[in-house]
């Protein structure tokens, strides 16, 4: 049960309910390790819009050193991005099984070094920015390139604002009057596309409050449980290709 739960989720067969409860989880995970690490690194890291926008204020400011971090936190989130269509696209072409689930596990293991060697990591200067903060900002634009190329575009869970934004458009359709004799086609709101905002958005929120929560008690170990939970998922689909390799080695 448990082994086709996670062929569902990180599978290369998708279906509407899988990507839904993938994002789900991928939301909650997101939002542990942001509002959580924000505890530990004094930054939001998958907030790129905040951080292209300090960027800027900081270049005006001529704070220098602002700058350049937030260089760094955009680079490597876009470097994180940039590997997930690498593997997943290596991963189709040899039409693999975990395509998917192979950016999902580089995740993990990349979680698990910061829950591991996160307060050692913080010493160590990465490109013009901590380790750990390099390290979080491409853990989340790997994650959040992942199940947009899932989806089709059609979810993300690191982008509050666009779900936000996505949310109120459809909000506006549901209270919309329509008249009955103005010749147009009724304005409808999607509300299978409102139920899955929804409970992304409290995906997200319910992972921040943990996250937050187990930082505050456990500090860095508390992305261990994490990193294991995506690891478990994503570790099915892979070794199904490897006992595939196996049996036609045989």
């Amino acid at each position: 049960m448990l082994l086709d739960l996670a062929r569902k989720l990180t599978g290369r067969e998708r279906t509407l309910a899988g990507n839904r409860l993938l994002g789900m989880t991928l939301a909650f995970v997101a939002g542990a390790t942001n509002a959580g690490a924000f505890l530990a690194v004094k930054q939001y890291t998958s907030h790129m819009t905040g951080i292209l926008s300090t960027l800027a204020d900081s270049v005006v400011l001529k704070a220098w050193s602002v700058a350049l971090a937030c260089v760094g936190a955009l680079l490597s989130f876009l470097t994180g991005a940039a590997v997930c269509a690498l593997l997943v696209n290596f991963g189709h072409r040899r039409q693999w099984r975990s395509a998917f689930a192979t950016p999902l596990l580089l995740e993990s293991v990349l979680m698990l070094l910061f829950g591991v060697l996160g307060a050692q990591l913080a010493h160590v200067q990465g490109l013009f920015v901590p380790f750990t903060i390099m390290l979080l900002c491409f853990m989340m634009g790997l994650q959040n390139a992942v199940i947009t190329k899932i989806s089709r575009s059609v979810i993300r869970t690191t982008h509050v604002t666009g779900m936000v934004t996505d949310l109120g458009i459809e909000l506006g359709r549901l209270f919309y009057v329509n008249a009955s004799d103005d010749g147009h086609p009724p304005v409808l709101a999607d509300r299978v596309r409102m139920r899955l905002l929804a409970s992304l958005l409290v995906s997200f929120f319910v992972g921040g409050v943990v996250g937050a929560v187990g930082f505050q008690r456990l500090g860095y170990a508390t992305t261990i449980p994490l990193a294991l939970t995506l690891g478990a998922l994503a570790a099915v689909p892979a070794f199904d290709d490897l006992s595939e390799s196996w049996a036609r080695e045989a």
